[in-house]
């Protein structure tokens, strides 16, 4: 195996999150092969013996697992209840032993998929948008949406400074008083599907996500969890088919991106042209016109 660098290697022997891991770097407390690390070391976890407080650390004997629940509603995302808040914490419902990372946290108020897991890169890979996976939800909104203002969502909209990712949006049922949509992501920024709806004008009535990837719910009762198989792991990693759709509204926002702050770019020295440095043949060739002249 390669060289990986140490914080990533102590994530995958279940010591906490990167960040964490650092952190005990940090503190002094890791050595490879007898001497203290920095923060930004690397070493090999096959070769280089890796030592947390005297205790060498086994990547071989560290088991992935994978958990998938189906969170109700006022449950906390949390592995802790906080201090004052009567609402159960999602770990008091999963009495699992372990570090667990969450792959897609959901707010008290939203419902549905989410999974717990110890592996730290999958859980890298399937949170940053950068490598586009998705996640589909099921959203029940006030009033009826028109096909202007699904495009404007679908399009992206600004929230704190920066611009929403495209995403996939469509009507599922409509009524006098709501709209169900299906609405599937490669972005999840906090609460991002509650202040896009409520900045158009139709605040969720109910948010339950229904997919990561291609792994659903199933018949997965709410508060209850199992040990997923290696397909639906394999599952979870395969996009959306709308994945493509969502790709083809982001190429053709980058061209319009890329326009626009070229145009609102200033030249610089304005539109005046440079005068043309003449060359020492091109004024040989003037003096001796006027000397013929």
């Amino acid at each position: 195996m390669s060289e990986e660098r140490l914080q990533k290697i102590m994530a995958r022997a279940d010591l906490g999150s990167r960040r964490s891991c650092e952190t005990i770097i940090e503190q002094g407390r890791v050595k490879v092969n007898g001497q203290k690390a920095t923060l930004g070391d690397k070493a090999d976890p096959d070769t280089d013996t890796i030592t947390v407080d005297g205790q060498e650390i086994r990547i071989d004997l560290f088991t992935k697992r994978y958990i998938v629940f189906n969170k109700p509603k006022n449950v906390l995302s949390t592995n802790k209840q906080p201090e004052g808040d009567s609402r159960p914490a999602m770990r008091d419902l999963i009495p699992v032993e372990g570090h667990f990372f969450t792959i897609g946290r959901l707010d008290a108020d939203s419902e549905g998929l989410m999974v717990l897991t110890n592996d730290g890169e999958i859980t890298h890979e399937l949170s940053h948008p950068s490598f586009e996976h998705t996640k589909t939800y099921k959203v029940t909104v006030y009033g009826q949406p028109d096909e202007e203002t699904l495009e404007r969502w679908e399009q992206g909209l600004w929230i704190d400074g920066s611009r929403t990712a495209p995403c996939y949006v469509r009507v599922l049922e409509q009524n006098p008083k709501t709209t169900t949509l299906r609405v599937i992501m490669i972005e999840g920024r906090k609460r991002q599907i509650r202040r896009v709806a409520s900045l158009l004008g139709h605040p969720v009535q109910r948010l339950v996500r229904t997919h990561i990837g291609q792994l659903g719910l199933g018949t997965l009762k709410k508060g209850a969890y199992y040990e997923l198989s290696d397909e639906e792991v394999a599952a979870m990693k395969i996009p959306a088919e709308e994945v493509k759709y969502i790709r083809r509204k982001n190429r053709k926002q980058r061209p319009a991106r890329n326009n626009s702050s070229s145009k609102n770019k200033p030249r610089s020295g304005g539109n005046k042209r440079r005068p043309r440095k003449s060359s020492a043949k091109g004024a040989q060739k003037q003096r001796s016109k006027k000397q013929s002249t």
